[in-house]
């Protein structure tokens, strides 16, 4: 019997196909999931914006649309319109989120929810999350995604010093309010306890690997990618964004003119990095692949590269890992050691971690590899390994049902012998 047949969910998530980068699909494929007979049968609902990440700019075929309905793969999908700064500053980045946060609830979907699940890192999503189940007295769960109060702080956006502790402020407001929160890394665990959630209504949900595996030749895609068969083909997949300091990759191609690196895919900093990279020729800038040809493209380079600023250390871990592992080939991660990316990475003992924000350890370790073919295969094969243990799709959306599910029975079963609403959250 499917544990959600006859239930109405809403799923609260900014990000949502077509998006194919980021949390947008993991929001579908949970979506979809809930909707289909074997993962419950549920009336699904997802209150979305526009699409426009990673390249944070509007996809076209939403251009002067405000409000919509779509219906996708047996959801119902609202979205409403929003701003999308091409550029990010604190100030950017709050006018997004009030923007969001004033459609979202001016214009909520007209339908009572019996549990309402939010995507964060969207503070205006957990806000709109909170009180549309307040408002109907219902279980509502936030996953958590990214810290935004640590963003505000960590990612080097202008103006985040000042934002971190407003951001971190929303951020609370939302999580304090929930039934139970899931958090995608336990390194999230301490940060969210200290928002004032009780660490016993805090689960861990990892992310999944949500693409295919390869399923071409190497060879053939590196041929039709242009890629000579004994050059070192180095990766990067997915948002070009502050946080990712994808400047140690531009300095990492100039000092090495005979390793290829590749940035695939869009962000607001694309731009800056194409002017900073105006004189490096073994540095290339390919769009985004398709769906189908992503897996294949990952596994045809030697190195799949991961980077981040040296101050990003608890508000994130990079959804591109999953995919990464899943190829199959071996992950250089230029990461501060403390972080949750470097936890992970040594997890899967797919990759190699080095000190962020410096291009010779990062070439160090890629010539290693290109050296040690035998090594790199070694290493890179334990990628699969790891998803099929750990993070397979089915396992993933499992877990997230699991949450669900058990937020549902928490709303059954709570009592109201001090003013706490029937879910089981006080009062304010």
């Amino acid at each position: 019997m499917p544990e959600f047949k006859g239930r109405t969910l809403l799923l609260v998530s900014t990000n949502y196909a077509p998006e194919h980068a980021g949390i947008g699909p993991y929001a579908t494929q949970i979506a979809e999931h809930w909707a289909a007979a074997d993962g419950g049968g549920a009336e699904v609902h997802v209150l979305a914006g526009m699409p426009h990440y990673p390249s944070w700019r509007l996809d076209p075929a939403y251009k002067g649309v405000w409000r919509i309905e779509e219906r996708r793969a047996g959801v119902r999908v609202h979205r409403r319109r929003h701003t999308v700064p091409p550029r990010q500053t604190a100030l950017k980045r709050a006018l997004f989120e009030a923007s969001i946060l004033a459609h979202g609830l001016v214009a909520a979907p007209r339908v009572r929810p019996d549990a309402v699940v939010a995507q964060m890192p969207s503070l205006a999503g957990g806000v709109i999350g909170a009180r549309i189940a307040a408002r109907h007295k219902v279980p509502y769960v936030p996953i958590v995604q990214d810290l935004m109060g640590a963003a505000a702080a960590q990612s080097g956006i202008r103006g985040g010093d000042r934002a971190a502790a407003a951001a971190g402020a929303v951020e609370a407001y939302a999580l304090k309010r929930a039934t139970l929160v899931g958090v995608i890394h336990e390194s999230f665990v301490d940060k969210v306890a200290a928002m004032g959630v009780d660490r016993g209504r805090i689960r861990l949900v990892p992310n999944w690997s949500h693409v295919a595996r390869p399923s071409r030749p190497r060879e053939e895609t590196r041929a039709r990618l242009g890629w000579g068969r004994e050059q070192t083909v180095v990766l990067h997949s997915g948002n070009m964004g502050l946080k990712q300091g994808l400047e140690v990759l531009v300095e990492a191609a100039r000092l090495d003119p005979s390793v290829r690196i590749v940035l695939m895919g869009d962000g607001n900093q694309r731009e800056h990095l194409r002017d900073l990279a105006a004189d490096v020729p073994n540095l290339e800038f390919a769009p985004p692949a398709d769906d189908a040809d992503f897996p294949d493209v990952l596994a045809a380079a030697d190195v799949l590269a991961v980077t981040q600023r040296a101050s990003v250390l608890d508000m994130s871990i990079p959804s591109k890992l999953t995919s990464y592992f899943a190829a199959g080939r071996p992950v250089v991660a230029s990461v501060a050691a403390e972080g949750g990316t470097a936890q992970e990475v040594l997890r899967s003992e797919a990759g190699l971690l080095v000190e962020p924000e410096d291009p010779g350890a990062f070439l160090k370790a890629v010539r290693a590899l290109a050296q040690d073919p035998g090594a790199a295969a070694e290493l890179g094969g334990r990628g699969p390994a790891y998803v099929a243990a750990h993070l397979s799709r089915e396992a993933g959306l499992s877990r997230i049902s699991a949450l669900l599910s058990e937020a549902l029975d928490t709303a059954a079963e709570a009592v109201d012998p001090e003013g706490s609403d029937v879910w089981g959250v006080p009062r304010t």
